[in-house]
């Protein structure tokens, strides 16, 4: 649990001395780092990818995965949940509209927007998830520090709501940690070597996106890291003998 209480600590400080000391970043700051958020995130995914057993499986399961996540609208099902989370954060802090140049409908976009992200980004998901399965909290200590600064922008414009995303964000890290521990007894050192670099993959695609190069559809991508562990026991079970 030491990556998601950093983590969600990281929101919660980032939410806070971004609310205080928002006014002194500039527009061409927090665009700047926003571009380097994109490169560390693509680091984080390049890392993980080396650690693959079964290439086959693993983009098998991305493909898949996409076309069920496209076929859903998984991200759109993702952007209504945020909005369903919105509601008892307000209760907590105002619109916040009169504090920031945003108006009403703006800022409830971004505070959306953030929710999402901090919440159910798949970097959040695949490493709440490794750190239950491997015990290793790399991934989500990586994360801390982007989402630190991340939650620091977008307090520039939320204010002090941006710090209590972290409640729910906790909520579900920690579910998907236990849920990890769940599933741990059911799998073999590839399937988790598997699962690991198919979350780098979706990782690496989430740099790309952060970083404005290319708009994937991350969270579509998702059921992708769902499905690479019962393919990748699939493929050693009944391919590999044959080949």
């Amino acid at each position: 649990m030491i990556g998601i209480i950093a983590n969600v600590l990281a929101v919660a400080l980032g939410g806070i001395l971004g609310a205080v000391f928002g006014k002194y970043l500039s527009k061409d700051f927090t665009e700047g780092l926003n571009s380097v958020f994109g490169v560390c995130a693509m680091g984080m995914g390049i890392f993980s990818v080396p650690l693959m057993r079964n290439m086959p499986a693993v983009i098998l399961a991305i493909v898949v995965g996409a076309c069920i996540g496209l076929g859903i609208h998984l991200e759109e099902l993702f952007r209504k949940g945020g909005m369903l989370l919105q509601k008892p954060v307000m209760r907590f802090v105002g619109d916040g509209t009169e504090n920031n140049s945003a108006d009403r409908q703006e800022f409830y976009t971004l505070l959306v927007t953030a929710i999402v992200l901090f919440c159910s980004s798949s970097t959040g998901i695949y490493g709440s998830m490794d750190a239950g399965m491997t015990g290793q909290s790399t991934i989500l200590l990586s994360k801390s520090v982007l989402d630190f600064f991340t939650a620091l922008v977008f307090a520039c414009s939320l204010g002090p709501v941006t710090g209590l995303i972290a409640i729910p964000q906790l909520v579900i890290f920690s579910a998907l940690f236990a849920l990890s521990k769940v599933i741990l007894p059911l799998t073999t050192p590839q399937m988790i070597d598997d699962f690991r670099a198919c979350g780098g993959i979706v990782m690496i695609a989430t740099g790309l996106r952060i970083a404005k190069v290319k708009n994937f559809p991350v969270a579509d991508m998702i059921p992708g890291m769902i499905l690479v562990m019962p393919f990748s026991y699939l493929w050693n079970v009944l391919i590999v003998p044959l080949l």
